[in-house]
């Protein structure tokens, strides 16, 4: 279910939490002044071990264990003054930050606009579907976009399907910039019309009374040849992936030279498509054709008119998920392209009171980098403090330059603690042996500790919040920067453990 309402009395409940002078003054904001004077403990001697074992040493990690109510001396005060790399923590400050300043029922519109008369079921003229940053415009979305085009008995369109995503202004990358893995998924650039996250879908199904499996291709890319089947193959399941020996180097054509082994079953395999510019445009029109709709222009990217007298109005538009949701979905599964997608779209609306304006009604302009980390870092020294700032590069962590202290994250998270919006952030949290980046964690502190995991080569990180056994909460942040990073997983599962024991 997609959720269009506006709620503006939250809006308005949330801008007064914010410009409280008490609140700021209470509990979220004595974390500095704690970690100044106190005498906390070391690090317990089991994750000392465990960080010997793995061979990472005490000076390349910064560990932050404090009530989340501020009561008291931290129980671990670890180098948390120093500045590190936190990776895909950083979407913390990403996804409370918009959740402060949009608020948690934002939603983001696709309008589509028709131009031309409809006459016996064709359009004569183009059709203009207009991107505005929708972190999750999936296929079955985009589906429902196309068929509500279908439902105003458009069935034919003599001119072109235009796709506006002139709402982001982001350089072009290459996806294999990062780390030399171009198919990745998580290398996906954002993008004004992001559809379907710019990848492939493929569904494999074994044919048992046959020698062949199916592959299902979504979308359905206009102008690619696509593989239907591969033979199949006798033995273990194993990595399934290498035996079908996938070629996805041509843009123009998916194939595999190998085979798949009946003993897998079905199985579901996403990658990012060989030509991410000129995804949105072959998805598209692959989807009108797999549907009947004919076309008889082509699939372009463009844009519509500057606004003003006489502007086009959209035919309709087709609202995404609120921000809560989007949030669930950033923070459980460490979704790279999703806080990128929010993280713009911060730079694209600026904050406006809610008493002047509903979330869905604030002016906006082109959102880019730039602009989001100027109304980020302004957000950060009127909420959490002047000092000690984050710096920032494109919100999601999946970067070499972003960087935030142990320090920095308590005091965001304590502050996070202290507000009315508390229960929609930590909910987006994984929890440790129970979903998202936690599920597979096997730890006695099971079901106990929401925590927000990052990684990357050469760093490991956790941040949020424990629930101990004497019934206390704490806030939980460490960090790895160190070649050995992932060495220390075992390190990081003690720490949690022992968080969950205090009392």
């Amino acid at each position: 279910m997609f959720f269009h309402a506006v709620f503006r009395p939250a809006q308005r409940a949330l801008a007064r939490a914010r410009q409280s002078v008490s609140l700021r003054r209470t509990a979220g904001f004595v974390v500095a002044s704690v970690l100044a004077s106190a005498h906390a403990q070391g690090l317990p001697p089991d994750v000392d071990a465990a960080l010997a074992r793995a061979k990472v040493p005490r000076d390349a990690v910064s560990v932050l264990l404090v009530e989340a109510q501020g009561q008291g001396a931290p129980r671990i005060n670890h180098r948390t003054s120093v500045a590190m790399n936190p990776a895909s923590v950083m979407k913390l400050v990403t996804t409370f930050a918009a959740l402060e300043l949009l608020g948690p029922v934002y939603t983001w519109s696709t309008p589509v606009f028709i131009e031309g008369a409809v006459r016996d079921g064709t359009l004569f003229g183009n059709l203009t579907i207009q991107g505005q940053g929708d972190p999750k415009l999936v296929l079955e979305r985009l589906w429902l976009l196309l068929r509500r085009v279908q439902g105003l008995g458009i069935h034919t369109i003599a001119g072109d399907i235009v796709l506006d995503r002139s709402a982001f202004d982001v350089p072009v990358t290459d996806p294999s910039s990062f780390d030399g893995e171009p198919l990745r998924p998580y290398n996906a650039a954002p993008d004004a019309l992001l559809i379907n996250f710019k990848s492939v879908v493929m569904t494999l199904t074994p044919e048992l009374s046959s020698t062949v499996a199916r592959v299902q291709f979504d979308p359905p890319l206009a102008g690619v040849q696509m593989q239907a089947t591969v033979p199949l193959l006798t033995g273990e399941c194993g990595d399934y992936r290498a035996a079908l020996k996938a070629d996805f180097g041509d843009p123009s054509r998916i194939r595999f030279a190998g085979g798949y082994p009946v003993s897998c079953g079905e199985k579901v395999w996403a990658v990012a498509y060989a030509d991410p510019t000129s995804y949105a445009t072959r998805a598209v029109q692959g989807l009108w054709q797999d549907m009947g709709g004919k076309l008889q222009g082509s699939v372009r990217m463009g844009s519509l008119p500057a606004p003003g007298a006489g502007a086009l109005k959209p035919a309709f538009e087709v609202r995404s998920a609120t921000l809560a949701e989007i949030v669930r979905d950033i923070n459980k599964y460490s979704n790279n392209v999703m806080a990128q997608q929010v993280y713009l779209t911060l730079g694209r609306v600026p904050p406006t009171p809610a008493s002047e304006a509903g979330v869905n009604d604030l002016p906006t302009v082109a959102g880019s980098f730039e602009a989001a980390r100027a109304v980020v870092l302004r957000w950060w020294k009127d909420r959490i403090g002047a000092g000690d700032l984050p710096v920032l590069d494109n919100g999601s962590g999946l970067s070499r330059t972003e960087r935030i202290s142990a320090q920095a994250l308590g005091r965001l998270l304590q502050t996070a603690y202290a507000s009315p919006l508390m229960p929609e952030l930590m909910a987006s949290l994984p929890i440790t042996g129970v979903d998202g980046t936690l599920r597979r964690v096997k730890s006695r502190a099971s079901g106990s500790a929401h925590l927000k995991t990052g990684s990357l080569v050469d760093v490991l990180a956790v941040a949020g919040y424990v629930h101990a056994a004497a019934g206390k909460r704490y806030i939980l942040v460490a960090i790895v920067n160190h070649p050995n990073a992932k060495s220390a997983r075992p390190a990081i599962e003690a720490l949690v453990d022992w968080a969950a024991r205090q009392n």
